[in-house]
């Protein structure tokens, strides 16, 4: 550990260990030996009463220090002389006015701490295994710590989940995240896709700080990163790098593994009495069709409460009966409660309890004037329901044209069976975006990186946050945002008439402010100027953000990732006609899988890397 990091694991380990979820810190956000006072927060305190206490704190000390910042530093009163101690002799006078802007709050997580170190038990030996196997330091077995307090049951207001803390999109780079299992909540299976990740940022990153920084920022803004102050340089790139989401949890993502670190490895000296639980004796029941979770259960001789407590990867619609268990779903259930081994108890199962096929997808197509409430009662469900199932930010935000998933239960009379997912959301009647000579033009030299905040690291009200259309798209590097000249980079799937609609303007207006013609297609990788007449820069970001990841949901719905296939590119081949012609692969999934690679200066031998597909089935 570079010493010039010390003092950050210090913050780290004190947050961990000496501060309950009842209290909490107010520090200077860059400087964090600078810790300016502890502020109780009672678990009696409404979120409200939360943040008017650490505000009505916040501005007397920024208050405090613009008087400091003012130079009159003699005749100090004794909380002046207090703040002022705790800054260095020869702190100048602009520093004090930048730390009166940087006043943050984090909470205290040392009982949160504590419970993760007891339910690490149930899965260290696991993952110790799984990363020796890929050549994976197990040391990195405390990451958990600092995303979810190895809580298998948790969500962030993002949408990470699980013990690791897997996105959506990139969960669905190595697990199957849908509305049948979601396998970012299975420890097991997370685990492995966490050790592949991890080994994958190694290899690219080239140094675990930067790939364990990549696992929280993503690996593509890490590389930008690395590409302005060098590979190995990441004690300069947590001081200095000013990348646009490059905030407060990604730059402190590693010194706070580290601090998490030293405790896993140390418990007694921090939690004296603290004991880790033992990891359960698990059989694993191979299903060698679709059956419903109740016959399981009955054929079994357990409760339905006891197979949830264990395959935490079965989503709410197969609790509630809309879908069976799917085929080759491997059911985990402790040897303890069992009588009998694997292969006797799937026999007990009645043969006409075992289903040939998954049961179909219920939809609902919103009309104008829907609420999902006046949805639910239609439909005889809940609004919660609605939203897991659809995977809704919001329970107030559909529009007209949406296509709802809905419960099996229930009167159906507009109900739509189908065997796959939703269609695809309609695009305007626009033309396509077209690729010049059969590929972009333009290099990908700015990806957008999206920025995960860590459970751990979450303060008042996860003010570092970004938003959450920052996590949307996290191992997606494509670059969704606008610059400060209102201009974007046109990517794959767009149109002009995307645009327009997202801004509420007339194509022909965009058309007029970049001098295309009529028809002129935009071209993907050109940049483009846009207009914010009727809605501002972040709320078409979150449009844009919304429409790309229900592209990458259907495809999701429609395929399966099953491994990864290398080619070495020859004379004349360009990466996005292999991209799209040979192989199928959406060029925003290659990008994935090629985070680095500036897919315009390609040259013959080098070797890329394409995901291998196969239809989805059981959905």
């Amino acid at each position: 550990m570079p010493v010039e990091l010390q003092p950050d694991v210090d913050f780290w380990l004190a947050i961990f260990t000496e501060y309950t979820t009842n209290e909490g810190v107010l520090h200077d956000s860059r400087d964090l030996r600078v810790v300016y006072k502890r502020i109780d927060m009672p678990s009696n305190l409404g979120r409200r009463d939360r943040s008017r206490r650490i505000r009505q704190h916040r501005d007397a000390l920024a208050a405090t220090l613009r008087k400091l910042a003012d130079g009159n530093r003699s005749n100090l009163g004794a909380e002046e002389a207090r703040v002022l101690a705790l800054w260095p002799d020869d702190v100048s006078n602009e520093t004090l006015r930048a730390a009166a802007s940087s006043i943050r709050f984090q909470q205290g997580l040392s009982d949160r701490f504590r419970q993760g170190l007891r339910r690490s038990g149930r899965w260290r030996d696991f993952i110790e295994a799984e990363f020796t196997a890929l050549g994976v330091p197990i040391e990195l077995a405390a990451l958990p710590h600092v995303e979810s307090s190895y809580n298998p049951e948790a969500r962030s207001h993002v949408g990470a989940s699980g013990i690791w803390q897997f996105t959506r999109s990139t969960g669905r780079r190595f697990m199957r995240v849908d509305h049948v299992i979601d396998e970012r909540n299975d420890p097991f299976e997370a685990t492995r896709s966490a050790g592949r990740l991890l080994a994958y940022n190694y290899s690219i990153a080239g140094n675990w700080p930067m790939a364990i920084t990549a696992y929280n920022h993503g690996l593509s803004g890490v590389r930008r990163a690395q590409r302005q102050f060098g590979d190995t340089a990441y004690v300069d790139i947590m001081r200095k790098y000013k990348g646009r989401t490059f905030g407060f949890a990604s730059r402190n993502f590693y010194v706070a593994f580290v601090a998490a670190m030293q405790v896993d490895q140390d418990p007694e000296r921090y939690f004296p009495g603290v004991t880790r639980e033992s990891p359960t004796d698990y059989a694993v029941l191979k299903l060698p069709d679709y059956v419903a979770v109740d016959d399981l259960a009955d054929a079994l001789g357990v409760t339905k409460r006891e197979v949830a407590a264990h395959n935490l990867a079965l989503q709410p619609t197969i609790w509630e009966g809309s879908k069976h268990i799917p085929r080759g779903y491997g059911v985990r259930l402790p040897e303890s409660i069992l009588d009998g081994s694997a292969d006797s108890l799937v026999a007990n199962v009645p043969g006409d309890k075992w289903h040939g096929e998954q049961l179909p997808d219920l939809f609902h197509t919103v009309a104008r004037g829907d609420t999902l409430s006046e949805i639910a009662d239609r439909y005889d469900t809940r609004v919660s329901t609605l939203v897991a199932l659809n995977g809704l930010r919001s329970s107030h935000r559909i529009r007209a044209g949406q296509q709802l998933r809905l419960p099996a239960a229930g009167p159906a009379p507009e109900m739509v069976a189908a065997q796959t997912a939703a269609a695809e959301p309609e695009a305007p009647p626009e033309e396509p975006v077209v690729v010049a000579s059969a590929e972009p033009t333009a290099a990908d030299e700015v990806p957008r990186v999206e920025e995960q905040e860590p459970a751990a690291l979450v303060g008042e009200a996860a003010t570092e946050l970004v938003g959450s259309l920052q996590t949307a798209l996290l191992s997606d590097p494509s670059d969704y945002t606008v610059a400060e000249d209102n201009t974007i980079e046109v990517q794959p799937l767009e149109t002009l008439g995307h645009y327009a609609d997202w801004l509420g303007i007339r194509t022909q207006r965009l058309r007029d402010i970049n001098g295309f013609a009529f028809r002129t297609p935009v071209e993907v990788g050109k940049r483009i100027k846009l207009e914010f007449a009727e809605i501002d820069a972040q709320a078409f970001e979150n449009l844009r953000v919304a429409y790309h990841r229900s592209q990458q949901d259907h495809f999701f719905r429609q395929n399966v990732i099953t491994g990864v296939t290398e080619h070495t590119v020859k004379r004349g081949e360009s990466v996005w006609i292999l991209s799209l012609r040979e192989y199928d692969v959406p060029v925003w999934l290659f990008r994935q899988y090629n985070p680095s690679l500036d897919p315009q200066r390609v040259t013959p031998g080098t070797t890329i890397r394409f995901p291998t597909l196969k239809p989805a089935q059981g959905s």
